[in-house]
């Protein structure tokens, strides 16, 4: 008996919460038509929702294509080019939280929408920094930039768990996955493209996209009520601390698990777009842009797949996450020994990888929206998706750092990294039955 409770702990399950909160309907509706008990939502609403965390990497991904240009035309280093992503990653990761908080303690639209607003308005200043090539400005813009980015998907999944439950809930989840991946494909293809125009198109591209995800944030979506009042800071960090005490032990290796993903995603991009510039393989323009987004196609595809699929069926996503970091590492691992040599196996074992990640992430995303209440949701979204940029941050500067020991170095690290982490989902991380 005491070992099945424990177990209980670990994962929410929707009797879990049916047993603490009897009262609560399950076919009540609320103002926005959806219903507590799983709402199949609007196509438009969905649509809204995945604009997010589309325009909020696009304003990252559009500009890794052109960081070689940025070097050469404002005379600073790679590791200086590689800051360009790591500062705005860097900022919003510890911004995240506290948008969290104002989230749950005002409301989640409260926060999009000035959010998308500041990360738009400093999209234009960095542009206006590359066009003065002042190295400064555009570093002090994309700080900023970070402050706007700390406001938006992280609160938009959190609505996202507000709006929809059961199989809905999985599907917009990885929907937002999805347009988030496919941000990254796109996103080096408009890039290279843009840059066809001039090197530095592409900061003032991205505050056009940000424009059109704040109108349909303001009129497509409407947030629920919450049921009920706003918490207060000192017992809002106690629920949030008795969440983790209780759950920790898996919560914070999902946590770590997302961030490894996308650091090793990032760093992979940065290395590939380092790389295909240079002799044997002399690739750049569209064509380098349209490279970059193969690995992310199958991620991509891979992440809407799965989220359509999941269902909450907690056995299921065991078996996709332990698969999903198993083909990162086998394919990472490869890798090694083809790195300078053929092309096509290595961009086909990258995009081995990142079907790995597409089948991970939906996963750990739904479980951990699912791990608590709608009053504590922001927070424990915006802890998860703040790892998950400081793990964006870190990619390019390391790999950067690691390239110039050696590129065997870059592969053998990483791999050993998505080994550890291996072990640590397949022993801590156990949903079983269906994830609340």
């Amino acid at each position: 008996m005491q070992k099945t409770k424990s177990r209980r702990l670990n994962i929410t399950f929707e009797s879990e919460i049916d047993d603490q909160q009897p009262q609560r309907s399950k076919t009540k509706k609320d103002d926005t038509g959806t219903t507590s008990g799983g709402s199949k939502g609007s196509i438009w609403e969905f649509i809204a929702i995945a604009s997010v965390p589309l325009v909020l990497v696009l304003g990252n991904s559009m500009l890794v294509p052109i960081l070689p240009e940025l070097q050469e035309q404002l005379g600073v280093s790679k590791f200086q080019s590689s800051l360009i992503i790591t500062l705005f990653s860097f900022t919003a990761g510890i911004f995240i939280p506290v948008s969290g908080y104002l989230s749950d303690r005002f409301s989640r639209k409260g926060i999009m929408i000035p959010s998308l607003i500041v990360y738009g308005a400093a999209g234009i200043l960095a542009g206006f920094g590359a066009v003065w090539k002042s190295y400064t400005i555009v570093i002090i813009a994309r700080a900023i930039q970070g402050l706007g980015a700390a406001g938006t998907a992280s609160i938009a999944m959190a609505l996202a768990g507000d709006l929809y439950k059961g199989g809905t809930e999985s599907k917009v989840l990885g929907l937002t996955e999805a347009s988030n991946g496919t941000g990254k494909v796109v996103s080096p293809i408009i890039g290279s493209l843009l840059a066809l125009i001039v090197w530095y198109a592409a900061f003032f591209a991205f505050p056009a996209f940000c424009l059109l995800s704040l109108l349909a944030v303001m009129f497509l979506l409407k947030e629920p009520k919450k049921e009920q009042p706003a918490p207060k800071l000192k017992p809002y960090l106690h629920k949030i601390g008795t969440i983790l005490k209780e759950k920790g032990r898996w919560l914070i290796t999902a946590f770590f698990t997302g961030s490894l993903a996308l650091f090793i995603l990032f760093g992979v991009l940065f290395y590939l777009s380092d790389i295909l510039e240079e002799p044997p393989y002399q690739i750049d323009g569209v064509m380098k842009g349209l490279v970059l987004a193969i690995p992310l196609l199958g991620m991509v595809v891979t992440s809407y797949t799965t989220g359509s699929n999941i269902k909450k069926n907690g056995t299921l996503m065991r078996w996709l996450m332990n698969i999903g970091m198993t083909l990162m590492v086998i394919s990472l691992g490869t890798c090694i020994f083809f790195l300078g040599k053929n092309l096509y196996v290595l961009i086909g074992l990258l995009t081995l990888s990142s079907i790995g990640t597409g089948l991970l992430l939906p996963c750990l995303n739904t479980m951990i929206t699912g791990s608590v209440e709608k009053e504590e949701r922001g927070m424990i979204t915006s802890i998860y998706n703040s790892l998950r940029f400081l793990g964006v941050a870190f990619g390019p500067p390391l790999f950067s750092w690691m390239m110039d020991m050696s590129h065997q170095i870059v592969f053998i690290t990483v791999t050993i990294l998505a080994f550890i982490t291996l072990g640590l989902v397949f022993f801590l991380i156990k949903p079983e039955g269906k994830v609340s």
